[in-house]
Order: C-alpha cells, then structure tokens, then sequence
C-alpha cells in the first residue's frame, strides 16, 4: 500500500476526532459559554448538518478541480474551522467554526475513496479505501478519548487547536505524497449522478442510513452527562467508555465489511434489530456501571456493523452513477446524528431524565428495520434486470466499505 494512503488517513483521523470529540466535552462547553447542555447539543447538530449540506455542495464544486488540489483544499477549510471554535469569544461564533469544518467532511471521504481505490491496483482498490477509513474508526479508540481528557484537563480549546495540528499534519502529508491523478475526462456529469436519486431503493437506503446510525447518536450525543449522572461515573471515566465505545465501532466496522459483499440485507436485519433492542436496554443498564460499559461497547459495535452495508447497498443501487449518492449518503449519516442530537435534547429538556434519548435511539433503529424490510420485499418483487453493459471507457464504480 502506498504511503499516500497515510496521508489520507491522517486526514480522516483529524475528521473523526473533531466529529465525536464534542460528545466529551458538552458539559464543560456549556459551562464556558453560559447554556445549557441541550443548547450546547445544537454543537452536534450544527456539525452534522453541515457535512448533509457540504457532503453534495463540495463534490459538486470539486468536479472541475484535480483531485488532490481539491482535498488539499478541503482540509485548509478544515483547519480554518477548527481554529475558529478553539478562539471563538462566543457560543455563537463556536457553532460557526464547527459548521465551517463540517464542510469538508463529506466531500473528504468522497474524493479520498476514488483517489486511494485509484493508487493502487483493483484488485487491492477496497483494501485501499478501507485503509483510508481506518484513520476515521482508530479516532474514536485514540483521538476521541485523548481528546478528551486534554478538554477536561487543560481546557476545550486546547483540543480543537491539537485537532488543527492534525489538519495541518494531513494536509502537508497530501500536499507531499499524493500524486497528481488525472481527472476523469469530462469531470462527473451532474445530471446523470442525480438520476440516481430516482431509484426509489437508493431513498429508501439513504432513509435507512439517516435513521440506523441516528439510533446511535441518539443516545451518545448526551453519554457524558448520562454517564455522570445516571451510573455515577465519575467525569475523567468518559474517556475510558469512549475508548470502549471506539472499539466497538472498530469491531463492528470490519464485521460488518467482511458480511456485507456475502449477505447484505440479512447483515442489515441483523445489525439494525440488535441495535435497537440494546438501545432499549440501555435506559436500564445506564444505571449500573458494567452494564453500561458493556451496553455502550455493543452499541458501538452495532452501530457501526451497519455502516459498509448501508454505503454498499447505496452503491450498489445508484451503480450507474455512484458518486454524487455516494456523498449524499455520507451526508445522510449525519442528518441522521443531527436529527437524533435535536431529538435527544428535546426529551432531556422535556424533564424525561438523562437516559431518556436511548428511546429515542432505539425508535430511529426500529423504523431503518422496518424500511429494510420493505426494501428487501420490494426487491424481491421487482423482476431482475438484465446486466448493463459498460463501455470500455467508463471506469467501473469501486464500492466503499465504511463511511464518512
């Protein structure tokens, strides 16, 4: 694998950590700025609404600039937003600097997945991108939890100004070791991409996505203070369960890459219906230590089970026009935490209790099962298509195996 690879992981480590380190530090945010901590949520909202925005808007953009100028560019602005929260004077300007930096996130993954599957050979191309995406699942087991205990320590701001240093790390490492790859002749055809989205399966996946993954940000938007107050964990404890909680999104992450390619949609009725039943359960076990610890571990493990199979069941839908679905779909990953972080601070806010959002989680993840299974019946009763045939010129879609 080549060294350009690192590069590209770096930059999803530094995407990753500033993603999820935020969940850590709500409560000392909140404190430093005067508001409450579902106020505060509206960090986790304001970011994944941007990368739903960002994800199509800068692909879209970037169709007419070489690839790597494109992701050089994608982390200055990555850089630039990280730099903004860690001196922003208000909470408004805080909210401001994550939206800038959530720019950059879809768009990032995106363009890193074709550039990564096209450095190396096909038949290694999805060991290639997985590669890429390690850097964005080994964040939530090393930079998550570091994070945020330099954030308890020595202060938030000094953990979105490391989070910058990554950026700039990977951002010298694109500028050095990524080559110059020619761009596709002709750019990527905007029109054709959004024909795509008239499938209704490719809707229905995304709709899946949105919901399924928001099931887990649901409950670990708020896992601090649900932590420190419903099982008595002390604050310094949060990194650890983060680090518990990363490892279970690493697990769940290959186990569900290696079963997506062999059975797709049972993988997807399997993932999702565990994921919401252990969701349930967590407004129990949130209340015993090791039992949450042990809950929060599955819930990141299923969560992130579902991640290659909802991306490939996407691909695989908008096969003739996979690029512009597939960013949309990175985008709906974060609609989803959005909606789930909005959701969970309204049941909090409503005088529910801490643990409350865990119900919410578990019905975003009960109804992506019931989608699933009406996108299987509706499959099955669709009659096949016979293959298409692909010129020799079109370069063949390479189906990523994780998110973001």
């Amino acid at each position: 694998m080549p060294l350009a690879l690192l590069a590209l992981a770096i930059g999803a480590f530094g995407i990753g950590t500033t993603e999820f380190v935020i969940m850590g530090l709500l409560p000392q945010v909140a404190a430093d700025y005067g508001v409450s901590i579902p106020l505060a949520g509206y960090l986790v909202t304001g970011y994944a609404l941007g990368v739903v925005l960002g994800a199509p808007l800068m692909t879209v953009l970037g169709t007419r600039v070489p690839r790597k100028r494109m992701l050089m560019l994608l982390m200055g602005l990555f850089i630039a937003g990280n730099l903004l929260s860690a001196l922003a004077p208000a909470f408004g300007l805080m909210l401001a600097g994550r939206v800038v930096a959530s720019l950059a996130h879809g768009a990032f993954f995106g363009i890193g997945a074709v550039v990564a599957a096209e450095l190396v050979a096909p038949e290694k191309k999805a060991g290639a991108i997985a590669m890429m995406f390690t850097g964005l699942t080994v964040a939530n087991v090393v930079g998550v939890p570091l994070g945020t205990l330099v954030g308890q320590t020595a202060g938030w701001r000094v953990t979105f100004l490391l989070v910058a240093a990554l950026g700039v790390l990977g951002l010298a490492g694109i500028a050095r070791l990524v080559p110059d790859l020619p761009s596709r002749r002709g750019g990527v055809r905007i029109r054709h991409e959004l024909a795509a989205f008239r499938n209704v399966q490719v809707l229905l996946a995304m709709a899946m996505t949105v919901l399924g993954f928001g099931g887990v940000f649901a409950a670990v938007t708020y896992i601090t203070p649900m932590m420190t107050h419903a099982a008595g964990f002390a604050d310094t404890s949060v990194t650890w369960l983060l680090v518990l909680f990363g490892l279970g999104m690493v697990g769940g992450n290959l186990i569900g890459g290696r079963y997506a390619d062999r059975a797709l949609m049972p993988m997807l009725y399997a993932s999702l219906g565990a994921l919401a039943v252990v969701l349930a359960l967590f407004t129990l076990t949130a209340h015993h230590k090791a039992a949450a610890a042990v809950t929060l571990t599955l819930i990141g493990a299923l969560g992130f089970a579902t991640v290659p199979p909802l991306q490939k069941r996407v691909l695989d839908q908008a096969a003739g026009a996979p690029t512009l679905a597939s960013a949309v779909n990175i985008g709906a990953f974060n609609l989803g935490n959005a909606l789930a972080a909005w959701l969970g601070g309204l049941v909090i806010a409503a005088g529910l209790g801490w643990t409350a959002p865990n119900w919410v989680g578990a019905a975003l993840a009960a109804s992506a099962l019931g989608l699933a299974v009406l996108s299987g019946a509706l499959e099955r009763r669709t009659p096949a298509r016979p293959p298409r045939v692909v010129a020799a010129h079109t370069p063949t879609p390479t189906p990523a195996p994780t998110r973001h």
